[in-house]
């Protein structure tokens, strides 16, 4: 009796853990390589520095910064960048030209299990928010930059990151959000559905484990949820054939907070050709929210 007690428990054990492993591993993120590295950022190479940047759990992450030639002589305000899942630093590249033209210093950052940064067991919103956190702690060390004139720029889960940190700690001036999603679990719904794991049979047990193994509940790291708590402004911006992360998503996010505006750009969830011709309105944005000296 005691003998079968027990192997059927290490059976539902190794259960357990196989699933464990499958559900880690076909969420892992794919490293894609870097194409061009401080080159792709359209500005001479002497204007770009690769940095080593110390992160959580003795993990290092690496990035590039960017500095106007004006940080010579003052500390200048500055713009973190954060990729989405699955992408890079230098994917984000298109952002630099402009943010740089307009006087402001760039650090763009790897997530850890993302371009050059440290691997780990796995990586995850929250994941994604304390990489934020390490970034920025690193740039209010630099005496090229205004250490109180820092904003935030994500991408898909790294927009839903910068919200995360935002809402938790108030410590940036403004945060620009790409792409955002509304709540991961319809993410990971849509995930779920594009490989066909049925929700009534496995997708419900699925959501359950990765809460479980991130250590917080989904509706806890919703934007919409965080960004109702962003004490700074917020400027959403969404293509408007965005197939990823449907548009609605950034209307619902818009009543979120008083606080955020809301642009939309013809363009998809990738939104590196569509923010172009809206360089201006992102760097005017930002610029507002530097000079301003009363809260909003």
């Amino acid at each position: 009796m005691i003998l079968g007690t027990a192997a059927t428990m290490g059976a539902v054990w190794a259960l357990r853990r196989l699933a464990h492993l499958g559900i880690v591993r076909g969420l892992r993120a794919p490293r894609v390589p870097h194409a061009g590295g401080q080159h792709g950022f359209g500005l001479s190479p002497d204007r770009v520095q690769e940095v080593r940047i110390p992160a959580s759990g003795g993990k290092q992450l690496v990035g590039w910064l960017v500095l106007p030639p004006t940080a010579v002589a003052t500390p200048v305000p500055a713009v973190l960048v954060m990729h989405g899942w699955g992408s890079n630093a230098t994917m984000m590249g298109p952002v630099v030209p402009p943010l740089h033209a307009a006087g402001f210093a760039v650090l763009l950052l790897d997530a850890r299990c993302h371009g050059h940064s440290d691997d780990e067991t796995f990586t995850s919103m929250p994941r994604f928010a304390e990489d934020i956190a390490s970034g920025l702690n690193w740039l209010r060390q630099q005496p090229e930059i205004a250490a109180r004139q820092i904003a935030l720029l994500g991408h898909s889960v790294g927009a839903a990151a910068a919200l995360l940190h935002a809402a938790h700690h108030h410590d940036v001036r403004a945060v620009v959000s790409l792409s955002a999603f509304a709540h991961p679990t319809e993410v990971m719904r849509r995930f779920m559905a594009e490989k066909r794991v049925p929700h009534t049979v496995l997708g419900w047990y699925v959501l359950r484990h990765v809460q479980r193994v991130i250590g917080v509940s989904f509706d806890d790291i919703a934007p919409l949820k965080t960004l109702a708590a962003v004490r700074c402004p917020t400027l959403l911006v969404h293509g408007i054939h965005d197939r990823t992360v449907p548009v609605g998503d950034a209307h619902r996010l818009l009543t979120a907070s008083c606080l955020a505006r809301l642009l939309l750009v013809e363009g998809d969830h990738d939104l590196r050709e569509a923010l172009g011709p809206h360089a201006h309105a992102l760097v005017a944005f930002l610029q507002d929210a530097f000079e301003s000296t009363t809260p909003r």
